[in-house]
């Protein structure tokens, strides 16, 4: 996946933080930076296009996640393809032409290695409504 490096100076954030270090989450880990050091951050291009912020595209996926969760009868019986559960940038997403955000995505039983449940989820992130296009069979 290719992204564009966008460069976020520090210097702006002094206001809202102690100049001695600024946390800043980086891919997953906690980092205490300088506060006059300045951050290169890798975000996909087609999230800044459509006017999507990383958060948003987390959330997306969670709720995503959530909705095949609840149609395959919960955590108990159903566990998503770990890409759903990790870093939003490495889940299988798409961002449509109306902005929302349609997830595809694969599903087992917990006790299985095997999967067996293809879901099709779209989220749209101006209102939050999460419409479940498919959950069945994978297809090929």
């Amino acid at each position: 996946m290719k992204s564009d490096t966008i460069l976020l100076t520090i210097e702006r954030l002094k206001r809202a933080t102690t100049p001695i270090a600024i946390a800043t989450v980086l891919a997953g880990s906690l980092t205490a930076l300088p506060a006059s050091a300045n951050v290169r951050l890798q975000l996909d291009p087609r999230l800044a296009e459509a006017e999507i912020s990383p958060m948003d595209l987390n959330r997306a996926k969670n709720y995503a996640r959530q909705a095949a969760e609840q149609a395959n009868g919960g955590l108990g019986e159903y566990r998503a393809e770990p890409a759903m559960h990790g870093p939003s940038a490495d889940a299988p997403y798409e961002i449509n032409a109306d902005g929302t955000i349609t997830f595809t995505f694969l599903g087992r039983a917990p006790e299985s290695q095997t999967y067996t449940v293809e879901s099709v989820v779209t989220v749209d992130p101006d209102t939050w409504a999460i419409d479940l296009e498919y959950n069945g069979s994978i297809r090929e």
